[in-house]
This record gives C-alpha cells, structure tokens and sequence, in this order.
C-alpha cells in the first residue's frame, strides 16, 4: 500500500488558486481513476476535477469555499500500486460549457427595459449530477438543492431518488430544527461582497435621479420594433448607449477609470460600455467595446449579445472585463429612484427605472406621458456635482427628443 498525493492542477488562464465548490467524495470512499471527485471554483467556471488513480480517499484538503493554491495538495489517496509522482496529476479540463461562471462587479442588476419576456430560473448542478439525472429520467428543476445558490448536491439527488421511490414527500433537508439554515458565503456571493464593500468604502458615491419624459422615445422604439422579429426588438438600452456615447463627448471626464496603484485617472476616448446583468451565477459585467462607432442596430445586437453570453456562461474573460462606464437596468422592477453602485475602477454608472403612464404638465395643459428616472453615481472625488447633473440633463433632453440622437456632431 502506498499514498499518492492529488494536487491542484494549473486551471488555466493565470490561476493561481481555486475555492473548493463540491465534494463529490468523503474520507474512506474508495474510487477508480477518472471518477469526478469534486468541483474547483475559479473566475471563469466550476471545474470537476477527476481523479488520476484508484484508491481509498485518507484525506481531503479542506470544505467547500476554501482556497487552495495550484500545486497544494488536494486530496490523499491509499493505492495498492507505486504512487505515480504528484507533479504529474493532469490538468482539469474546462468544459466548454461550464455549470458555473462567476464572473461579477459591482454593479445593478441589468433587466430587458420594457421587454415582457422573462427567463425561468436555471438549475445549477454539476454535470456528474446532470448525468445520473438523465440515466434515470429526473426533472431536475423538481429536486430541492442545498447547496450555495440552490445547487443541487449529490446528497440532495440521492434523497430525492430514495423519497420518489419509496413514495415519501420531497425535502431538501436542508434546514435544521430550529428553522436557521446556515449559508456559507463563497464563491460568486463572497466575491459580490467584497467588491460592493470596496466599492461603497473607497469611493464616495455622488448621486443624481433626473426624471425623463419618454413618450416620443417609446413610440420610436414601438415603431421600429414593429417590423422586427421579436428576438431583435430594441429595448431602452440602446438608445441610452447613443445618447451617452454623445454626452461623454461633452463630459469625458465621466468616461474615465481610476489607476488607483499609480494614483493616475485614464481619460478614454473610446467608449467601451459595461451593461450590468443579472445571471444565474451571479452579476456579472460583460462589456460592448467601442460603442461610440456602432449604429443603433449594432449597439443593441451587442448588447443583446453580451448579456445572453454573460447569462449562458458563454463569455470569454475578455469581455467581461475593461468597461469604461456602465449602464444598467431593473427594468419593471425599477421602482421609482435606485442608487447603482459604482463599477470600479470606473468613476461614473448610470441606470434606468421603471417608466409608467401619469399625468403631468405638458405644453400648459395636463396630460398622460409615459416617465421615467435615470438614477446615476459618480465618483465624487473625480466627477464634480455640476457636471454629472449637466451630463444627465444633456442625456435627458436627447431621450425626450430622440431625433437629436441620430443627428451629427
């Protein structure tokens, strides 16, 4: 008998280091090579490791959300043959459509604006799960899940299977006596945390909600949306991007990013807009690059496309990083004001809010129009008081007169 030492391989893409998302084995559980021993949580996936030897498990590195480094140990095996040198474990392989991406920021939660399509929750399991769920025919949006974010552990499965077959009602068991069920923060939520802590302690947070007048806006959006497929109708989104694309040109001090290690502000021409969305996984920034020479057509395909490739977990790291400013929307969930959270290192974030028909003052008479807040932030520190009003006010008097959007200069 002999030990053979399963180290943390190198997961690709500079990692140095990966949090420990599901145990998929216990101490004294005895598995053949290539079984699926667990998932590691790195920026870009949950990774199932498998195991590169047969033998009884005498040890694992620590619980899920620990941070083990690439090349510690991970797991002590008890083999019947010569332990094959550590150093020589194989990398994990990342799957080409990962269960888990958590890529996040700092930022609200995007939504389509005026858009009645809504996306049913997705179920989060690993695909060891997913495999013996479709051997034996499970549903497994029906299985209760214990784990971080509703994922579905193998305990969870294996109680559903022993519940349905002995004809016993369905519980997660997840919750103890007293009623407190304790969730541990890792993964996406503690990466959330961390950045929203950073964010709202290092940057002072100037706040400005402007109401917009937006019932020529949405009776353009409804007339161009009338010979569209539904898949491509345009949302609100777009036509904000066009208008701010044109405010920076005004304001560029509000399309900036802040090099805090060498006390530098980055001044960008180019405008590569963040859209805050709301995933599965987490909040995640994916970006539009280069918004300032896209169309409208091109500015909301890629937008479209950003956000379903952050939902899917389809984003490449690289465009999920280096905005230059954020826009983002809770579209029917708006409400009437919202204080967005800065998208650090950038110094300026501007988000939409529900609109809704009320009457109001319009040409010296009362009329019905359809309203709507932009609710902004700003970098105090960089962006003064003046100038993030005189840029909202710039971007609402282009929304409640459209045609000003497409002109030039």
């Amino acid at each position: 008998m002999s030990e053979f030492i399963f180290k943390l391989p190198d997961l690709g893409e500079g990692t140095v280091e990966s949090e420990i998302g599901e145990w998929l084995i216990k101490v004294g559980d005895t598995v053949k090579e290539e079984d699926v021993v667990g998932t590691m949580m790195t920026d870009k996936a949950a990774i199932e490791l498998s195991s590169p030897v047969s033998g009884t498990v005498i040890k694992l590195a620590g619980e899920p959300g620990d941070v083990v480094a690439v090349g510690a140990p991970l797991v002590v095996f008890e083999t019947d043959s010569a332990a094959v040198p550590a150093t020589e474990a194989p990398a994990a392989a990342v799957p080409e459509k990962p269960e888990r991406a958590p890529e996040v920021a700092a930022a609200a939660t995007v939504a389509e604006t005026l858009d009645d399509s809504a996306e049913p929750a997705r179920v989060i399991a690993s695909p060891a799960i997913r495999r013996r769920a479709k051997e034996t025919g499970i549903d497994l949006s029906l299985v209760p899940g214990s784990g971080p974010g509703g994922r579905i552990l193998r305990k969870d499965f294996d109680l559903y299977l022993k519940a349905r077959a002995t004809g016993a009602a369905v519980s997660s068991g997840a919750l103890p006596a007293t009623g407190v069920k304790e969730i541990k923060i890792i993964g996406v939520r503690r990466v959330i945390a961390e950045r929203m802590a950073a964010a709202k302690r290092e940057i002072p947070h100037f706040a400005y909600v402007e109401e917009i007048d937006i019932t020529e806006l949405e009776a353009l959006r409804k007339h161009l949306n009338a010979a569209r497929d539904a898949a491509e109708r345009l949302t609100l989104l777009p036509f904000l991007g066009l208008a701010l694309v044109k405010a920076l040109k005004e304001f560029p001090q509000c399309n900036v990013t802040h090099d805090k290690a060498r006390n530098l502000l980055l001044q960008h021409d180019a405008v590569h807009l963040g859209v805050a969305t709301q995933t599965p996984d987490g909040l995640k920034v994916p970006v539009v690059r280069h918004a300032e020479v896209r169309s409208l057509d091109d500015l909301a395909a890629g937008i479209r496309h950003a956000s379903l490739a952050a939902r899917d977990n389809k984003a490449k790291k690289s465009e999920l990083a280096g905005s230059t400013i954020t826009i983002t929307s809770l579209g029917k969930l708006g409400g009437i004001a919202s204080t967005p959270v800065i998208n650090n290192p950038e110094v300026a974030i501007i988000g939409v809010n529900r609109a809704v028909e009320r009457p109001v003052v319009f040409n010296g008479q009362v009329a019905v129009r359809l309203m709507m807040n932009l609710s902004s932030s700003f970098d105090h520190r960089f962006v003064d008081g003046y100038d993030a009003a005189a840029m909202i006010q710039r971007i609402k008097e282009m929304l409640e007169h459209p045609a000003t959007i497409f002109l030039p200069g």
